[in-house]
């Protein structure tokens, strides 16, 4: 598993690159992306960086589309909206003991 260190340094690589491809300079893409030069040149050396940075940089490059396909979108399922009768999830509940799995074997009933 790589860390997000790791992450922003291959993030900041890959935009240098497309930019690159695209025959673009620094100074351009900053200035279509309304951020400084030398916070695209941190981004591109991946150092950290803000969210927003980073998605005004993606969206000068026509990447909006791909950021959002790479993430799912949660919807749920059919099957659970049935069983939750048309209800969405509005927040998160800690699992249950029963939930997360028992840890029963054979052998384990009272009754044996």
């Amino acid at each position: 598993m790589k860390t997000s260190r790791q992450i922003e340094t291959e993030i900041g690589s890959r935009l240098a690159r497309l930019r690159l491809s695209r025959n673009v300079t620094q100074s351009m893409l900053a200035s279509d992306a309304g951020i400084g030069v030398r916070t695209l040149r941190r981004l591109e050396a991946g150092q950290p960086s803000t969210l927003d940075s980073f998605l005004r940089v993606a969206l000068a490059l026509g990447l909006d589309d791909a950021i959002l396909g790479a993430l799912p979108t949660g919807e749920i399922r059919p099957i659970e909206r049935v069983s939750r009768r048309r209800s969405e999830r509005r927040r998160a509940r800690p699992q249950t003991n029963e939930e997360q799995g028992s840890t029963w074997t054979w052998g384990d009933d009272p009754g044996d």
